[in-house]
């Protein structure tokens, strides 16, 4: 029995270090200009011993050699091409997008809600979800769903113009922009009104924050060792959360039946491809996974996006001064009556947000190769590379966004820059959404979320830095998401010259509650 376990133990020994040998020359056996790396860890050793941000890892390996078009690193074991040069991002984004229509697959991870979602599904499962949902975010549907966000700001700016204790009034941004947005993909994509502001213990908020709650390097550490999970089957979200959600979608769509309703919300569209024979249907594992990922961006993305904003508003009071400004026209000219089609009027306003999402993008897009695809050569006296299934690729947006040489003083905070500016539109330079056919579905509808939120949040309140503000922003060393050290906190006071409409209207709305 020990000479097996010897024999076993050398011919693993051998397979790990064949596997590590192989990977670790990859790039110097394809001759291909990469950054010194150390085994297992490969080029991330500071970023998981938490000595650096993800952000300002990025940054530190996209400036390695700025002479380069693209260049490889390891991130762990796994080899990955990093690409700096605009026209090769904007060729395998959009112009050859079917040959790079892929992430890395989440499949590994045995938990439905992540593998099944729109943001993971590969191939043609990808295409039919991706077909189906469009119709959620068009112009149309946008315009109803406006009318559910807009009650759930309402309510949160009421709720907190009204609940300020005074000059004491510092709040983790975070924390209340995560109630709101929670709020308006609870009405959105599953169909259910609440108020987190006043009830934050309610089952779709608490669920949602612990659903979102999970180590990030976790699901990385996944990734990079496949086998791993597939033999220990490790979850990454408890069962009772999973059930939740799909006990949400049954419910919901035999309430709907039963009753005949109809809303303008996701979990309707599926519904409505029900007995279509030219449409595939979708089970109550695969709606759950679709409504799931909407929630997590919300809960996440959104959120932070929203809480960078008020940061930079706080932060720059010129720029808080000539928003208000802005908003207070608006409402003078629409008697407090502010519409769908009047909200994407604000230029101001829509400048701030396209900035913030400038300097605070996703830190990396990712992409898997599907066919063969040749990368011309990285320096003019270096050859072309051809690319063969299962290499990936990262497009470094927060570094490009940071790039001087496509922006002027990239580190200011400057809206004006997007002021009838139409050169970022659709710019491999530009990408806060992605870029192509993959780029994010619901980018119009978050877009919206945000304005919605700012322009009622800035009509009532005035934001302020205070004591745990933290300037400049330092970003957190743990996990890999884009957020601050010590977290978003600002003081929010009530605005001494708010609007008489908005007075009258918020007088109203406390004294019917």
């Amino acid at each position: 029995m020990e000479y097996w376990s010897i024999l076993l133990s050398i011919v693993i020994s051998a397979l790990g270090i064949h596997y590590l040998f192989r990977n670790y020359n990859f790039f110097k056996r394809h001759d291909v200009i990469h950054v010194p790396s150390v085994p297992i860890l490969g080029n991330m050793t500071s970023v998981i011993f938490r000595r650096i941000s993800m952000a300002d890892f990025i940054c530190k390996i996209y400036n390695f050699n700025p002479d380069a078009k693209y260049f490889g690193f390891y991130a762990m074991t796994n080899p990955i091409f990093l690409l700096r040069d605009p026209e090769i991002i904007k060729s395998i984004l959009v112009k050859n997008f079917e040959a790079f229509h892929n992430r890395r697959s989440l499949s590994v991870l045995n938990e439905p809600l992540f593998a099944n979602n729109l943001l993971f599904l590969h191939g043609q499962k990808w295409r039919d979800v991706r077909t189906l949902l469009s119709p959620s975010f068009t112009s149309s549907k946008m315009k109803m769903m406006f009318t559910l966000m807009s009650e759930c700001a309402v309510d949160f700016a009421n709720f907190l113009s009204t609940s300020i204790p005074g000059e004491k009034s510092d709040m983790n941004m975070k924390d209340v922009f995560t109630k709101y947005t929670n709020d308006v993909i609870a009405t959105c994509a599953f169909g259910i009104k609440i108020n987190s502001m006043k009830d934050p213990t309610n089952k779709f908020y608490v669920y949602g924050k612990e659903a979102t709650n999970f180590p990030i390097m976790k699901i990385i550490f996944l990734l990079t060792f496949r086998t791993f999970g597939r033999i220990f089957n490790v979850k990454i979200i408890s069962s009772h959360i999973s059930n939740f959600f799909k006990d949400i979608i049954r419910t919901t769509i035999a309430t709907r039946d039963a009753e005949n309703i109809i809303r303008p919300d996701m979990i309707q569209l599926m519904m409505d491809i029900r007995g279509k024979r030219e449409r595939k249907e979708l089970d109550i594992d695969d709606m759950a996974a679709q409504a799931f990922i909407f929630s997590f961006a919300s809960f996440e993305t959104t959120s932070t996006t929203i809480s960078f904003v008020a940061h930079e508003i706080a932060t720059n009071p010129d720029v808080q001064v000539k928003l208000r400004q802005e908003i207070d026209q608006i409402l003078e000219e629409s008697n407090g009556q502010v519409t769908f089609e009047i909200i994407n009027q604000f230029q101001y306003l829509d400048a701030i947000i396209k900035e913030t999402l400038r300097l605070y993008p996703a830190i990396i897009l990712e992409r898997v190769c599907d066919e063969t695809y040749e990368l011309p050569p990285a320096l003019p006296d270096e050859k072309p590379f051809t690319m063969k299934k299962g290499m990936t690729v990262w497009i470094p947006a927060y570094a490009i966004h940071h790039d001087a040489k496509y922006y002027d003083d990239p580190e200011k905070f400057r809206p004006e820059r997007f002021l009838d500016n139409k050169m970022y539109h659709n710019s491999p330079c530009y990408m806060p959404f992605g870029l192509g056919p993959r780029m994010c579905i619901a980018n119009r509808f978050a877009m919206l979320e945000v304005k919605v939120l700012l322009f009622h949040l800035l009509a009532r309140c005035e934001l302020k830095p205070c004591a745990k503000t933290t300037i400049p922003l330092k970003f957190s060393k743990k996990g890999v998401m884009l957020k601050p050290e010590g977290g978003f906190w600002l003081n929010v006071q009530c605005r001494s010259d708010m609007h008489p409409v908005l007075q009258s209207t918020i007088t109203n709305s406390v004294a019917k509650s």
